[in-house]
């Protein structure tokens, strides 16, 4: 086990050729994101590196990228250290979040057809198999995918656009309380697929904002 935290052989080398540093960039986004780089914890750039087969110039890069993005705090005379988000910073994205996706549930009742209420039923049961085998980064996964496709269905490209800027942080603050959302979580988007289904645009906006604040109160109450 290295200072990183990460098992050897959990990385797979990069591929040459190609733009490595957006690459090198991309595979530690992912690690953070999925926490398998916990908050707080420090970056070694020879050790990462050395689990991603390249140079340690890429990821001095990657790492200057990622601190100008917030999810990196390279601190003098100490290093690099995963940003450690504050419960201001949680808050604030997770209510951003549910004013989007309650908006893109009211136009997915509005919008979606037959294909599209399949697609999401498809996921719905994907996401209750993986909670069912305890797969947390699996249902976390699903579960993005999810609501990705609500954004879809929505069909409006800006409101997908500010979406996609805030996916990924969702993903981070979700990580850690998935296991504690479990099953409710796909309850609550079986309900929302049904208000879909039905065309019902004030009860599918509500069914959202309601899932979307279950997740923003889980984080605040998490053990820490």
């Amino acid at each position: 086990m290295l200072s990183t935290g990460l098992p050897q052989g959990a990385v797979p080398r990069l591929e040459r050729p190609g733009p490595l540093r957006d690459r090198v960039y991309e595979a530690l986004l992912e690690l953070i994101t999925t926490r398998a780089l916990q908050p707080g914890q420090h970056l070694v750039e020879s050790e990462l590196a050395g689990h991603l087969g390249v140079s340690r110039q890429p990821v001095r890069e990657a790492l200057q990228r990622l601190n100008t993005e917030g999810w990196v705090d390279l601190r003098p005379a100490q290093g690099a250290f995963v940003h450690e988000p504050t419960e201001e910073e949680a808050d604030q994205l997770l209510t951003v979040r549910t004013l989007l996706e309650a908006e893109a549930a009211r136009l997915a009742a509005a919008n979606a057809g037959s294909a599209g209420i399949t697609a999401l039923e498809e996921l719905c049961a994907e996401g209750e198999r993986a909670v069912a085998a305890d797969d947390v980064d699996g249902a976390v996964a699903i579960n993005a995918r999810f609501h990705t496709k609500v954004m879809e269905l929505a069909g409006n490209t800006v409101l997908a656009e500010l979406a996609a800027q805030v996916d990924r942080r969702v993903r981070w603050y979700y990580t850690p309380v998935a296991r504690q959302r479990g099953g409710q979580s796909w309850i609550e988007h079986r309900d929302l697929i049904a208000a879909i289904a039905d065309r019902d645009e004030p009860r599918a906006t509500q069914v959202m904002r309601e899932h979307t604040e279950h997740t923003r109160k889980t984080y605040h109450e998490r053990e820490k």
